[in-house]
């Protein structure tokens, strides 16, 4: 119980650090190293609570959708922690990010947190990889959907006078582009990863089943994305929704393919 005491505590800090941020934007203050701070401590603590329980099962977070959904709490939080301190013009973007982490936190505290068995095909290294390169990817696309969420929230009631600091549509436009850029490029790799993990582990390195498909899927949307930039000269606005569409496919790939696929190869156990 003391990793779960451990991870609850770290979930009190993100949510107060949360809460903390987004009213920051409401009254336009912006307690930055409060805010990091309590980040900071969420992340340790989390960090904690994984290696305690990883040393107790002797695997990683990746087997049931508990471990799954706690291990990208830790890495969405880490992405938007690194962005939230490397670029001070997107802090207002918490009030975006900051609701969408609420959602998953309340989803992991309400799913079980039993053990699960691990299948003699996750014991290799290219697992790691694919995972590893898997959260990165899904980071990225968070950070752009919290920037696109300010761009589709500034002309409002709600966003007109609480955004109106920020740097120019076309230059949040410009940090989604970068993220998203760096998301396709982690995708591709994870990609590759899994079908190199695929072949080692069941003698193939692609087969069509539901999680594949939709991580096929969620890669052509998000090139989609990335080409129409280029080529149809999206504006600020359609480019952002498009990143939103982006991210609403890959968290269905991530978090609802497991719950519908049949399949050896599909997400959690």
């Amino acid at each position: 119980m003391n990793e779960l005491i451990v991870l609850w505590a770290a979930l009190v800090a993100y949510v107060v650090a949360g809460s903390v941020a987004i009213i920051a934007v409401v009254l336009k203050k912006q307690p930055a190293r409060a805010i990091l701070a309590l980040i900071a401590l969420g992340l340790i603590l989390h960090t904690a609570s994984i290696a305690m329980r990883w040393e107790r099962l002797g695997h990683g977070p990746f087997i049931t959708m508990f471990e799954i959904l706690s291990s990208n709490v830790w890495s969405m939080m880490l992405a938007f922690a690194i962005a939230y301190w490397r670029l001070p013009p997107i802090r207002p973007s918490s009030a975006v990010v900051m609701p969408i982490l609420f959602i998953v936190m309340g989803w992991l505290m309400m799913t079980n947190p039993g053990e699960g068995h691990l299948p003699p095909t996750y014991h290799t290294i290219w697992l790691y990889i694919h995972i590893g390169f898997g959260k990165v990817f899904f980071g990225a696309v968070l950070v752009a959907t919290g920037i696109s969420g300010v761009i589709l929230l500034r002309p409002t009631a709600f966003g007109a006078g609480r955004f109106e600091r920020l740097p120019a549509d076309s230059r949040l436009s410009e940090l989604t582009f970068r993220c998203m850029a760096i998301g396709f490029i982690f995708e591709t790799l994870m990609l590759i990863a899994g079908a190199i993990w695929a072949q080692d582990a069941w003698g193939r390195y692609w087969a069509w089943d539901p999680l594949e498909t939709w991580a096929f899927l969620t890669w052509l949307v998000l090139a989609f994305s990335l080409h129409a930039r280029f080529t149809l000269k999206l504006s600020p606005r359609a480019g952002a929704i498009l990143v939103v569409a982006v991210f609403i496919v890959a968290f269905l790939t991530f978090f609802g393919v497991p719950f519908i696929s049949t399949a050896a190869h599909k997400g959690a156990i």
